[in-house]
């Protein structure tokens, strides 16, 4: 276990410091880490986790700023987890804690925390379902999710949160190619942010007709217009992702959505860790490094050299 034998405890009360220090443990894949979360897992599944994706310059975390400030007014606590780019030498986050959030960095109701996404494809590490995890056991009300915001791989978010929220921007490029991208089947409720540009009703239109040819549940997904510097449209957002919630609650997505979401998160972490256990194991010796000789050579296929790994059949 960690080196405070309370930690555990002190999550569990809400202290903030514990919080932090846990979530380093499972960020550098400490095994105290994952044995704290093993002890506080069964007091999670009470906070409502959002996951707010897009493109970089959307506006994402100046509008998380006005969410934040919408739920504290409500006297709800929150937490936000903000993936970052990987710094190539250090693996550490790049970016550091959000500087929009700076008015809430001393206010006891909200925690905010980046994490590095090293390298995944999806915009989020591996780790940061276990980073909300902890920041749901240790009491936060809301949780948001924000992405490191590389287009269409990030579509992953889905496996994190129960709302996903997309933040497009108009005149920011080629938006029909953004409409076009896989990343538009993943929201729940789409916000085109920065909305005093001349080409707001131009995207609102594409969206609304990109979203026509999608197959329709019983969720119509909402497109909103919100000018998150000033403020203007918050309200009405926050209306609508307690709209979503209630919606999924009360037809009993929600449950369904988790179980999902936690579905793919075994499978990744194990996904994780055996590929970190090959090439441990290949690392070992120089048997990989001829049989890529092979594969370059072509000797071998890339398919069959892959199937002698697994059979750790590598000479």
């Amino acid at each position: 276990m960690a080196a405070d034998p309370n930690l555990a405890q002190r999550l569990l009360a809400g202290d903030r410091r514990a919080l932090a220090r846990a979530i380093s443990l499972v960020e550098n894949d400490d095994p105290a880490g994952w044995e704290l979360v093993r002890e506080v897992y069964p007091h999670t599944g009470r906070s409502t986790v959002v996951g707010i994706t897009g493109a970089p310059g959307a506006g994402k975390s100046t509008l998380i700023a006005g969410l934040v400030k919408n739920r504290r007014a409500a006297d709800r606590s929150v937490a936000v987890l903000s993936i970052d780019p990987s710094s190539p030498f250090t693996q550490g986050a790049l970016l550091g804690d959000r500087i929009r959030l700076t008015e809430h960095f001393l206010d006891a109701g909200v925690f905010i925390r980046s994490m590095a996404n090293r390298g995944a494809l999806g915009g989020l590490s591996e780790a940061s379902l276990q980073a909300a995890l902890l920041m749901d056991a240790a009491g936060r009300d809301d949780v948001f999710l924000e992405t490191v915001g590389v287009g269409q791989a990030e579509v992953d978010i889905i496996d994190h949160a129960d709302t996903i929220l997309l933040v497009l921007m108009p005149g920011g490029g080629d938006s029909v190619q953004a409409l076009k991208a896989g990343i538009m089947e993943i929201p729940d409720i789409i916000v085109v942010n920065k909305a005093d540009h001349p080409l707001t009703q131009t995207m609102v239109r594409e969206i609304r007709g990109v979203l026509s040819l999608a197959p329709q549940g019983s969720w119509k997904v909402p497109i909103l217009q919100t000018e998150a510097v000033d403020g203007r449209g918050i309200d009405e957002l926050m209306d609508k992702l307690v709209e979503h919630r209630a919606h999924i609650e009360s037809e009993g997505t929600l449950s369904r959505r988790r179980r999902h979401n936690l579905r793919n998160e075994v499978l990744a972490l194990a996904t994780h860790r055996m590929r970190r256990d090959i090439e441990q194991r290949l690392a070992e010796g120089d048997g990989f490094e001829k049989l890529i000789d092979d594969v370059v050579a072509r000797r071998l296929d890339p398919a069959s050299a892959a199937a002698m790994v697994l059979g750790q059949d590598v000479p």
